[in-house]
């Protein structure tokens, strides 16, 4: 069962809240709410009046579905932040050599999605179909190795073809031997 709890238009910039969501994401919710208690950060107040609200949020909705289910196996499936608006929050600050500069007080939404589904069983599933079946891919700009089948350079191709045809002379060699020091050691 999922529970999902919002707080629109609480004050504070969403980088600063994002901080604090990163704290408890994929936590259970009695960690969470213990973090969120003991940080010292102004939007932690706001975060945990949500999460407090998810978890009514579940219990009331697994009273409806006539379900029993226990708060202390609720656990953090989501939780993010956006940014709110800045409108009718703008005030001009007093700066040196009577200039004003301009101030825009930030606004940001909360959003928590509480699950109560094995939490361990879910993340093994997504490792699971994440990884099976990709071939290995190289990003743009990042260099591969040569056991990942990296471009050679045109002497280690020289190499590779002399350790396949038996030579044992090396590129450089063949290339400041002479056609007429050839055809003098051939006789």
């Amino acid at each position: 069962m999922e529970a999902r709890a919002s707080a629109k238009y609480l004050r504070g910039s969403a980088q600063k809240a994002r901080l604090v969501v990163d704290m408890i994401r994929g936590k259970n919710v009695n960690e969470a709410l213990a973090v969120l208690q003991y940080t010292n950060k102004r939007a932690a107040d706001g975060i945990e009046k949500c999460v407090r609200s998810a978890v009514a949020n579940a219990t009331e909705a697994a009273e409806k579905a006539n379900i029993a289910i226990d708060p202390d196996d609720l656990w953090v499936k989501a939780c993010f932040i956006d940014m709110g608006p800045t409108k009718n929050r703008r005030r001009m600050r007093p700066a040196p050599q009577g200039r004003a500069y301009k101030e825009r007080r930030h606004f940001h939404h909360v959003t928590v999605l509480l699950s109560s589904e094995e939490q361990a069983a879910l993340a093994a599933g997504k490792r699971a179909g994440s990884k099976a079946g990709k071939p290995k891919t190289s990003k743009p700009g990042k260099k591969l190795s040569a056991k990942a089948g990296a471009p050679k350079t045109p002497a280690k191709r020289a190499a590779t073809k002399q350790a396949d045809t038996g030579t044992s002379e090396t590129p450089a060699a063949a290339a400041t031997t002479s056609p007429a020091t050839e055809t003098a050691t051939e006789e």
